[in-house]
């Protein structure tokens, strides 16, 4: 595990390229804690040099609520940077650079506000998540401003892609959007 800056951040890549797990140290006494949960100099000394133009805030009230699998073409293709402070979720990175050698493949990895921990996911992937448990918050920050022209998805099901979403009892809640979405080998995706 690569640990950067005093061990504020500690970066640990997962098995697609250019997505990571974070883990911010917490300090904590008598009054609460403190954390620092994104630091450009220790981005850039992990080799992640990006630049975020926006935050985002989603509120999920129930258990279930699935958002995705979302992504902007390019010029607008958006690096993202994903962490949960309250509640729980199921984050899902799929690879959608079709001269990658893992394109196609995707990976899970649970973010909670418990774990304290965050994802980064790189532009090139489509991205979305489940939420765990109720009243769920997820904040994320994004390298690139939202383009309605340039957004697109990919269905959550697509049964060539094969996500387990470890679908809770209640079943999936979801968008028109969403469950409108085609099948990646219908999306546009990049070359």
């Amino acid at each position: 595990m690569l640990k950067l800056l005093n061990a504020m951040l500690e970066f640990r890549p997962l098995e697609l390229a250019g997505v990571y797990e974070i883990k911010p140290r917490q300090s904590v006494d008598d009054r609460g804690f403190f954390s620092e949960t994104y630091s450009a100099p220790a981005f850039a000394k992990a080799g992640v040099d990006l630049v975020f133009v926006q935050d985002n805030h989603s509120y999920s009230g129930v258990t279930g609520v699935l958002r995705g699998l979302h992504y902007q073409l390019p010029p607008f293709a958006q690096d993202k940077l994903v962490r949960v402070t309250r509640g729980a979720i199921l984050d899902v990175a799929l690879d959608i650079r079709a001269s990658s050698p893992t394109f196609g493949r995707w990976l899970s990895l649970e973010i909670s506000a418990a774990k304290w921990n965050q994802i980064l996911v790189p532009a090139g992937f489509a991205h979305g998540f489940v939420t765990l448990l109720p009243d769920t918050e997820v904040l994320y920050k994004v390298s690139r401003r939202y383009s309605r022209a340039h957004e697109r998805s990919i269905r959550f099901d697509d049964p060539a892609v094969g996500i387990d979403w470890r679908t809770p009892s209640g079943g999936i809640v979801l968008s028109d959007k969403d469950r409108a979405a085609p099948l990646l080998a219908d999306a546009e995706i990049f070359e």
